[in-house]
């Protein structure tokens, strides 16, 4: 059980910044900076962009997989397979920069 209790001085801008990375690794402030202070790995939490990025990026893995196979085997389908997979990733970068 924890009972002591330790106080510092920070800035608000610190205060705030504390506070936002505790609430994106879903802990509390006090188990934040423990963690910190014992140098343990902090990883936040996935939001719902980094999970779409991350379905993405698996997509894009697994089709530039299927290509190398492809161009291994020696298939005649492999051009397509990559202009599609540009034309894919063309369409990603525009709904980001608009």
């Amino acid at each position: 059980m924890k009972r002591a209790l330790i106080k510092f001085r920070c800035s608000v801008y610190e205060k705030k910044l504390l506070q936002v990375k505790a609430k994106a690794a879903g802990k509390s402030l006090s188990a934040f900076c423990r963690n910190s202070l014992m140098e343990q790995q902090i990883i936040e939490r996935m939001n719902e962009d980094h999970i779409k990025t991350y379905k993405m990026l698996v997509k894009y893995h697994n089709n530039f997989k299927r290509i190398g196979n492809m161009y291994k085997k020696g298939n005649p389908k492999l051009s397509e397979e990559v202009v599609l997979v540009a034309e894919e990733i063309k369409k990603h970068l525009k709904s980001i920069i608009p």
